[in-house]
């Protein structure tokens, strides 16, 4: 068997796979029947029955060539068949899926009983499925804003979804998903970069070009889209262009730093944010009722032999969790597994949780933009003299495990560069910190460096040697042609040559200047 046979596209009518060199030939046959049914099914209709298509015909011109009714003979044969993966079983053999020990039953009200499956995480359970069912993000998916409106005609435009961990990039997908199955215009497609190559994206280029025969663009989201490194990126570029692919990708790195230019041009950059504590406790709510668990306001009657939990109980988990719904949606989950084995029933209350679920998500990547953001806040907080902030954001960083000598070195530049002459101390104090890192390490050295925070922060301030450098480099980077030559009675004179040339001598009659010529009277300190 050829390679040929190897590869396999689906059908845009079916959606069912064939082998790629059989798929026009199969795709006539799929038009002109227009039906699900398996080919051997197909085989058994009279010729006499009469099949009317209720789809629209096109009326641009097809490359695929339209046969003629075949008689009710066998169909082409097919080298490798496939089973259908959308072929149903019928009702009748539908098998009612037991409860494993992995999946518990919560019972409230002794009505209705209803399973959590514990294996799957419940940030994946809870996945929306349409805009109303979206929260947060109302800077981006407002009712006044375009992406939200273009969502809402059905309409997917080609973007970089950029924002923290559990923010809703994904979740948003899963809306542009359930768009697209609801659009007759619109495939979903959807990779990881993590796990997959260029050719995997290839597989769906081609697909996506017979699906645009038929009228039907295809959406491929892209999880983690930074994965791909910039040369990797450029499969996308030529079917964004034009128009074969629409392109979703999500990252958590900024993407003027991780995604190629030439694609960020076709793409509109959407920035997530963090999800606020009010959006948070919505998701909660949400995941909560899923299960039939009653939240509880504070005040209101319990209710019997129902598994309820308090409202400030969902709120705590939102604070704890930093923005991200995914830490605050397995925090729940572990709750009500939790409830589950011990078999409880009444009221979840904040002291309930606190002992069980800790605080320990801090968003801090050290190698990413947040990595450059707290430290910028760190120093520029010591060049405002609060010493509140300074000591904040270097307690941040200790917390969040950053390297101690990545933070003294920037102490060290904050000692010069904003403290400079005007407390000479402040320098010394920034070394000494930075050498007692590297000598005794965490956790021991998290003082030295409050330490040096709060000094450096109540010091008094001098950017006198930062600007009067920039301005020295600024008048070098602005020098048109050659630089100025050293003057002559301050250059070195080594040897009998060189001094009868005029080297370490100042002619008479001059004023001894020590800067180059014209440049005598330039004054660095104004």
């Amino acid at each position: 068997m050829s390679d040929q046979s190897d590869e396999y596209s689906q059908c845009p009518i079916c959606d069912r796979p064939y082998p790629s060199h059989q798929i026009e030939i199969h795709v006539d046959r799929c038009i002109f029947l227009n039906s699900t049914e398996t080919d051997k099914d197909k085989e058994k209709k009279p010729a006499s029955s009469t099949l009317k298509p209720s789809f629209p015909l096109f009326t641009q011109k097809s490359p695929v060539k339209t046969l003629k009714r075949p008689a009710p003979q066998s169909p082409p044969p097919i080298s490798k068949p496939i089973k259908s993966p959308r072929q149903e079983t019928p009702s009748s053999s539908k098998v009612k899926p037991t409860t494993s020990s992995n999946t518990s039953v919560i019972n409230n009200n002794n009505e209705s009983e209803k399973n959590i499956d514990f294996t799957t995480p419940l940030a994946k359970q809870v996945e929306p499925k349409s805009l109303e069912e979206f929260f947060g993000q109302k800077n981006v998916l407002g009712e006044a804003t375009v992406l939200r409106q273009l969502l809402e005609k059905g309409e997917v435009p080609n973007m970089i979804l950029w924002g923290p961990p559990g923010c809703g990039k994904t979740s948003l997908s899963s809306v542009v998903k359930e768009i697209c199955k609801n659009s007759t215009k619109l495939y979903f497609k959807a990779l990881c970069a993590a796990n997959c190559g260029v050719k995997d994206v290839e597989k769906i280029v081609s697909d996506a070009k017979m699906q645009r025969k038929f009228g039907k663009q295809t959406v491929l989201f892209m999880d983690e889209v930074h994965r791909f490194n910039k040369r990797q990126q450029d499969v996308f570029l030529l079917h964004v262009e034009k128009g074969d692919l629409i392109l979703i990708g999500a990252t958590t790195e900024n993407p003027s730093f991780t995604i190629n230019s030439a694609l960020l041009s076709r793409c509109r950059v959407i920035v997530l944010e963090k999800l606020d504590c009010d959006s948070m406790v919505k998701i909660l709510e949400k995941a909560a009722k899923r299960f039939d668990v009653y939240v509880q306001n504070k005040g209101a009657p319990l209710k019997e032999n129902i598994l309820q939990i308090e409202r400030d109980a969902l709120v705590w988990l939102a604070d704890t969790c930093d923005g991200d719904a995914r830490i605050g949606l397995g925090n729940l989950q572990m709750l009500l597994q939790q409830a589950q084995t011990n078999k409880k029933q009444g009221l979840i209350t904040v002291q309930d949780i606190k002992d069980g679920i800790k605080k320990s998500h801090l968003l801090y990547d050290r190698r990413g933009e947040e990595h450059y953001n707290i430290i910028s806040a760190m120093h520029k907080s010591i060049r405002g003299s609060d010493v509140n902030a300074s000591l904040y954001w270097t307690t941040r960083m200790i917390v969040s495990g950053e390297d101690p000598r990545f933070i003294a070195r920037r102490l060290v530049r904050a000692a010069s560069e904003d403290i400079g002459n005007a407390d000479p101390t402040a320098l010394q104090l920034a070394v000494s910190v930075f050498q007692g890192c590297q000598l005794i390490g965490m956790p021991e050295s998290d003082v030295l460096l409050a330490q040096c925070a709060i000094y450096l922060a109540r010091a008094p301030k001098s950017r006198e040697a930062d600007s009067a450098l920039a301005a020295a480099k600024k008048t070098i980077n602005q020098c048109e042609g050659l630089q100025p030559s050293v003057p002559m009675h301050i250059r070195n004179a080594p040897t009998k040559l060189m001094r009868e040339l005029g080297y370490g001598q100042l002619e008479r009659g001059t004023k001894a200047s020590f800067m180059p010529k014209g440049l005598e009277n330039v004054n660095f300190f104004k």
